[in-house]
């Protein structure tokens, strides 16, 4: 493998390159990171899941569910065992980068990108929807609150990575206290026919009351059954700032890849049994729903709405986190603009924080279109899942040897497992909006442009992810000498 790189530029050559765009090192533990990856995620509990009913019922989706699970609960357990071997802040990009060569790094890192830009913006206008339907403040939803969720929630991450993962933590053990009480509530209202009570399309083939869309349903709500888990991935990118990370990145992800399988069983089963199928598929709050089913507001179902709002913070925040990090990375090692990844005084990477929340703002005051911005963000996360996968397939294959102080169990099969879900993911995602999916090719076209004709033969030799391929290819000649 050849590192693709020129001359480093002058402040490089001055040894302080690296000094200037460096993180806060051992701020995070495996609770707070467990923490992390479970904020990145507890939302979706919240609400956009049920809309997979509609495309394939609740068999469907259940199935959806389950397949989707397993795809991540396989991609985790690899990322585990390479976020032990190169614990950067690169995460993905930066595994992809060691198996796949800088066009492969830079199509991982450019996916996440969308995935971790796009998401948050959809995630404010959700926030103002709820502001809304809560009446805080006689705020209604626009622009006024978007640009509060961005300055308020940036603001706290300049401050520092200890203290907005500390913010986070409380967040998110408020949501997932409140998802806890709220699967206590409905399961007592819980009858199993109103799982099933879907009109059945007799026209669809292998049409059933628990498939009433037919077979094609199942692979229809593979986007929706993502958003149960979308977003664990994350957790490697705080590598750089984790207290021993070879041992606490693989323990955080698998705790949280375990907390959200729970959450997403008791959610999926409390709200369609409580209220039916066919009551929340197309509901804005569907656990809200699920409590009220003569429409009237409880205090149970009151402190979920408000919890709701707690959830929607929680993954706001952590993926305006995850974003900046990959930026950040990425502008390190040269892949994109270098002063992306200057840091401040506190060590947080501020251009890699404005940047994304200026772009997260323009497009969510603009549009006003969180489902068509989280379609977009779910179908650059599946690319950035299959090349994840094929990495650790790669590097088992080609490099048996490299010290792994985490292994994945099972090996190339779960990676392979989690690779073959992946693809059918992202095929899945034209089934559900192909004006998304063009959108987000769109801007992988332009990005794949502007590496090709400019940055590929400006990255940067001393950055962790290239000193990384470096070795390696320097390991490789010695072995072949």
């Amino acid at each position: 493998m050849s590192l693709e790189s020129t001359k480093p530029p002058a402040d490089q050559e001055a040894d302080d390159y690296l000094e200037r765009r460096a993180l806060r090192r051992g701020s995070a533990g495996w609770l707070l990171l467990t923490g992390l990856g479970v904020a990145y995620v507890v939302s979706g509990d919240y609400s956009g899941w049920n809309f997979g009913l509609a495309e394939g019922g609740f068999g469907g989706l259940a199935v959806a569910m389950v397949l989707m699970g397993l795809m991540y609960t396989c991609m985790v357990f690899a990322l585990a065992e390479l976020s032990s071997i190169l614990p950067t802040a690169g995460g993905g990009y930066g595994f992809a980068r060691r198996a796949l060569g800088p066009w492969g790094g830079f199509l991982t890192g450019t996916a996440i990108l969308i995935e971790y830009v796009l998401a948050p913006a959809a995630i404010a206008i959700f926030i103002g929807d709820y502001v809304e339907s809560l009446g805080l403040f006689g705020l209604t939803s626009g622009w006024p609150v978007y640009l509060a969720c961005f300055v308020i929630f940036i603001g706290i991450h300049l401050w520092g990575v200890g203290e907005a993962l500390r913010f986070s933590f409380v967040v998110t053990g408020i949501a997932v206290a409140a998802l806890l009480v709220f699967a206590v509530g409905a399961f007592p209202d819980f009858d199993a026919s109103n799982l099933d009570d879907i009109p059945v399309d007799e026209s669809a083939f292998g049409s059933s009351s628990w498939l009433p869309m037919g077979l094609l349903g199942i692979w229809a709500a593979f986007p929706f059954g993502m958003w149960f888990f979308l977003g664990v991935e994350g957790v490697p990118l705080a590598a750089e700032e984790t207290k021993d990370p070879a041992r606490t990145l693989p323990k955080a992800i698998r705790w949280s890849m375990g907390i959200l399988v729970v959450l997403a069983l008791l959610t999926f089963f409390a709200s369609a049994g409580a209220r039916g199928s066919d009551a929340i598929q197309g509901a804005g709050n569907p656990l809200v729903e699920a409590l009220q089913p003569d429409g009237e507001a409880t205090a149970l179902s009151r402190f979920v709405n408000y919890a709701g709002l707690a959830g929607l913070v929680a993954s706001f925040f952590s993926l305006i986190y995850a974003g900046s990090r990959q930026l950040f990375a990425l502008s390190r090692a040269g892949y994109l603009p270098r002063f992306l990844s200057l840091t401040s005084s506190r060590k947080a990477p501020y251009l890699g924080l404005l940047v994304p929340g200026a772009i997260g703002f323009a497009l969510a005051a603009a549009t006003g279109d969180g489902a068509r911005m989280l379609n977009v963000a779910v179908f650059g996360a599946t690319i950035s899942y299959a090349l994840m996968s094929l990495s650790h397939i790669v590097l088992r294959r080609r490099e048996p040897g490299l010290a792994r102080p985490y292994r994945t169990p099972g090996g190339v099969l779960t990676s392979s497992v989690a690779l073959v879900l992946t693809c059918a993911a992202l095929a899945a995602t034209f089934l559900v909006d192909v004006t998304a999916a063009f959108i987000a090719l769109g801007v992988y076209v332009v990005a794949v442009a502007y590496f090709g004709l400019y940055s590929r033969k400006r990255l940067v030799a001393k950055a962790p992810e290239e000193e990384f391929a470096a070795l390696a290819a320097a390991e490789a000649e010695l072995e072949r000498n």
